[in-house]
């Protein structure tokens, strides 16, 4: 049962990496120019909205915790994956970054949902109009990557489930967090 866990677990950060990537650079790299009036242009990128570009940076730095907790895996695989040699201190920190990248990265995607929603139907009473009338494939874009970085979270917080099992199965089921005797 131990292999098939770390085999999920690899093949849930490898896709975690993969769609934190693809949100990223579906953000960054969407812009699209429009004329406003004859010579005057106008171009939309994500550097407009502060969540936006929030969202690019911990998505990068999400994937690149996974990608690091993946070094991590592979390095314990090859030196033969000694449980006794792991600490529960380590598992503790393993975990508790798990949870902190799948919160971090639902916030920034909730946080960029809540701008793309004031994008798409405006604020009369602030006097904000309606940006995705005229940046209509833009919006699109920044729709497919806000999906994209909910699928993340998800996988994220199913890697999160492991990280806790593996915490968990340390302590005594009779004893509340105590160490299980080996």
């Amino acid at each position: 049962m131990e292999f098939g866990m770390a085999r999920g677990e690899v093949y849930l950060r490898v896709s975690a990496i993969l769609v934190l990537v693809l949100t990223a650079c579906l953000v960054a790299f969407d812009t699209q120019t429009k004329v406003v009036l004859l010579t005057i242009e106008k171009k939309a990128t994500y550097k407009d909205v502060n969540a936006l570009k929030i969202l690019v940076y911990i998505t990068s730095a999400a994937a690149g915790y996974n990608m690091l907790q993946l070094c991590k895996h592979s390095l314990s695989a090859y030196s033969g994956g000694n449980p006794k040699g792991s600490s529960i201190s380590m598992a503790w920190i393993c975990f508790l970054l798990d949870q902190i990248a799948v919160y971090m990265t639902f916030a920034t995607n909730s946080a960029a949902l809540e701008a793309s929603v004031l994008a798409i139907t405006g604020s009369e009473a602030l006097q904000w109009m309606k940006v995705c009338n005229k940046f209509n494939r833009f919006c699109i874009q920044i729709g497919g990557a806000l999906l994209c970085g909910y699928v993340a979270s998800i996988l994220m917080a199913l890697i999160s489930t492991i990280s806790a099992y593996k915490v968990f199965r340390m302590y005594s089921p009779k004893w509340f967090l105590r160490l299980k005797r080996r």
